[in-house]
């Protein structure tokens, strides 16, 4: 036993510390690493180390026999502390603990919550921006009408397993060189339930829920971002016997925009300017997610620069302010000119003292004979 950690260090409390910071501890590590929910390789053992140290350290006699005597127990011989049969189940002994299982055991009768659900929706660029308001429809298991989600037919009520006495479980004992290992398992007569329908309701077939579409009316904020998530509470599955209900979340998928390009709370976006704009400056009009606007170029503007159009960009989702747009100018240059243009262009280069392809040997020739060794 010497390799065990201490189970202090495993749930991250002092020694001194009370059966809630104890319990509160457990609770946060158990959902962290339980394996339903996290597919790390190292998950499930990290899972069972903590389920292990809860099981001695909420216990306030095996507690006491810790403190004093660490991992081996001198009363158990090398059996040590060990969680008793490793049963450490789904997903649901966590709810059931949290909602009144109590010290992790499953207690069948107890409430639990409904799961979660998750909805894709894909919006315009604009609507991301500017928020919507839009109704969804989902399916998702509510509780019976019926029988009102115990599962008997109206009129008559589940009765309680004569073989686990509602418990739900069954123990079992396994003699071992090491002494008489306890074991409990889901009842086979009642599947772990505690209960027995022999009327089952005729609506939902002795389940207590049934399958419906849900209209729910959603109102995205302004700002939201392709990735982003919005969790609507109560909207999920229905809980058992009182159990509150799960949640939905809802995960944007934006589309692109033609034209804007965002990042982050910034719109980019990109403008082709002439030779003649971009030499001799000019006042043009960008187009904005609201409106248009003027935007003067100065003369000699060089192709690639930015100019920003302040408060123009996308509302903040998490504060106040918006973001700004920045326009990036594209130099276009010409593919077809007509003669006179050319004999203008030439004009321009003789006054700049530039010599034309037609005076001088091009760029390229000069690379090739570079490469030719003349």
């Amino acid at each position: 036993m010497a390799d065990k950690r201490d189970y202090y260090e495993v749930l991250g409390v002092g020694k001194d510390a009370s059966d809630d910071e104890i319990k509160k501890a457990y609770r946060k590590l158990a959902r962290q690493y339980h394996p339903d929910v996290n597919k790390a390789s190292d998950a499930e053992a990290k899972f069972k180390e903590v389920k292990e140290a809860y099981d001695v350290l909420s216990d306030g006699q095996q507690r006491a026999r810790y403190d004093q005597y660490g991992h081996i127990d001198p009363n158990q011989g090398m059996g040590g502390f060990g969680s008793g049969g490793g049963d450490f189940g789904g997903l649901g002994d966590i709810f059931d603990m949290f909602f009144g299982g109590g010290g992790g055991r499953r207690d069948p009768n107890a409430p639990q919550r409904g799961g979660d659900l998750q909805y894709t929706m894909t919006i315009e660029f604009k609507e991301a921006v500017f928020g919507k308001e839009t109704d969804i429809t989902i399916p998702r298991t509510e509780t019976c009408d019926t029988c009102f989600g115990s599962g008997a037919k109206p009129g008559t009520k589940p009765e309680t397993c004569s073989v686990c006495r509602g418990s739900g479980q069954q123990e079992f004992v396994q003699n071992t060189p090491l002494g008489q290992m306890r074991n409990r398992r889901p009842c086979s007569n009642c599947s772990g339930t505690g209960k027995i329908i022999k009327e089952k309701c005729g609506t939902c077939g002795g389940n207590g829920k049934v399958k419906r579409q849900r209209k729910i009316h959603v109102r995205i904020p302004a700002g939201v971002d392709d990735g982003a998530q919005m969790r609507l509470s109560g909207e999920g599955e229905s809980g058992t016997r009182g159990g509150p209900a799960g949640d939905l979340y809802i995960v944007f998928r934006v589309k692109s925009h033609d034209f804007f390009v965002r990042e982050g709370d910034d719109i980019m976006c990109e403008v082709p300017l002439t030779f003649a704009q971009a030499a001799l400056g000019d006042e043009i009009e960008i187009p904005t997610l609201t409106e248009k606007v003027k935007l003067r170029i100065p003369a000699g503007t060089q192709t690639g620069t930015y100019f920003r159009l302040k408060g123009k960009g996308v509302p903040r989702l998490r504060g106040t302010g918006t973001g700004d747009q920045h326009v990036q100018v594209i130099v276009v240059t010409p593919s077809k000119l007509s003669d006179e243009q050319k004999d203008l262009l030439r004009q321009f280069a003789s006054y700049d003292g530039e010599e034309t392809h037609e005076q001088e040997q091009s760029f390229f020739d000069r690379v090739k004979r570079a490469f030719r060794g003349d």
